[in-house]
């Protein structure tokens, strides 16, 4: 067995004790070959380049003692090791559970190579590691605001009262700028805390986020729903009333809510809203508007903590839906006509992020393939 060739892929960025295990496992079959991703390669699957690059991925996996050799993915895609399997022909290609997909399989059938698939198995008294969960100790979440947006903007909320539902999101992957995944207010804190949450209140640091990216003299003043959402773990309803900062917020972190929400909610990507983009140059600021604007906000809380997903998917339609009326530029008719056509009709409900591209959410009951 110790003559055959085994070959494995991956970014392995943030080399951990997860990756030393499966390579150890890996190499019980026989010699192992590992290709780790070009650094163009991962930027382009995951929407940020990797933390280090490839020769110093490869030179930190080379020098585990268990690799017989590591090389540079010489493809392109999800399937970047393709044309080095064709050269290495190795006899067995290793994969963890979590990482085996149809595509790989098929490649492998194609090529007369054996797929063995490993569970995610740590080496004895240490504990598991992935690398998703490694980075998400390194990097802030993102914030998904599923019902009520732009009520915590005065101009709005002064007129009627109303709130605002958002989500703290760990992704498995990196949204680009003015996605409307509050970006620019993350970056904002990056720069004051580094890549991790900060210790103490999450309100009083959303408070400390929201002073530090709107400094006197701003034009335009971020939404603080933006800084809530993003330091404030799990689900929660924000009210405002004419002011900048709510008079009152909710919230829940219960495992099963949020294991449920996260479920039903599935997205799917858009393109992001151009350069200097105004989406509020125009403004129909009707009070029947508003208020159903901020009604879908109340509901939408409501239907989380019951876990109704035909009322969640309505109180989100109805969002959108004033979006469009109050500020026509945050929906462009080609997004509206996209929803109507293949969202509205075929789920049961659905909203875009920010000015109405960059990240459509809808919800579905069932996992979707591949997801």
């Amino acid at each position: 067995m110790k003559d055959k060739k085994v070959m494995v892929s991956g970014c392995y960025d943030l080399l951990h004790a997860g990756h030393v295990a499966f390579f150890k496992t890996a190499a019980q079959f026989g010699k192992l070959h590992v290709y780790v991703g070009q650094d163009e390669n991962i930027k382009f699957l995951k929407g940020k380049a990797p933390y280090f690059s490839q020769e110093e991925r490869k030179y930190m996996v080379g020098a585990v003692r268990f690799v017989e050799k590591a090389n540079i993915a010489s493809g392109f895609g999800m399937l970047d090791f393709e044309p080095d399997m064709k050269v290495l022909k190795p006899d067995i290609f290793v994969v963890n559970h979590d990482g085996f997909t149809e595509g790989k399989k098929k490649l492998c059938e194609e090529n007369g190579v054996e797929l063995v698939v490993l569970d995610r198995i740590p080496e004895e008294g240490l504990p598991a590691r992935s690398s998703s969960a490694s980075k998400k100790d390194l990097k802030f979440p993102y914030r998904v605001c599923l019902a009520g947006g732009w009520m915590d903007q005065p101009w709005v909320s002064e007129i009627l009262p109303g709130s605002v539902v958002v989500a703290q999101m760990w992704p498995t992957l990196d949204f680009n700028d003015r996605s409307g995944m509050a970006t620019s207010s993350r970056k904002v804190a990056i720069e004051l805390w580094g890549d991790q949450l900060p210790d103490g209140d999450p309100a009083r640091n959303a408070q400390l986020l929201f002073g530090a990216e709107n400094p006197p003299g701003s034009e335009y003043i971020s939404g603080s729903q933006d800084h809530l959402g993003l330091l404030i773990p799990g689900i929660t309803r924000i009210d405002y009333n004419g002011k900048f900062w709510p008079h009152h917020f909710e919230n829940t972190v219960d495992p099963e809510t949020c294991e449920w929400l996260s479920n039903v909610l599935h997205f799917a990507p858009l393109q992001p809203r151009p350069e200097g983009y105004n989406p509020i140059l125009k403004k129909n600021l009707d009070p029947k508007i508003i208020k159903r604007l901020a009604d879908s906000g109340v509901a939408c809380y409501e239907a989380i903590l019951k876990k109704s997903v035909k009322q969640l998917g309505e109180s989100m339609k109805e969002s959108f839906i004033a979006w469009s009326e109050m500020l026509p530029y945050t929906v462009p008719e080609w997004v509206m006509e996209e929803m109507k056509t293949n969202y509205f009709t075929k789920y049961s409900g659905a909203i875009t992020s920010g000015s109405g591209e960059g990240i459509l959410f809808f919800l579905r009951k069932r996992k979707l393939k591949g997801r």
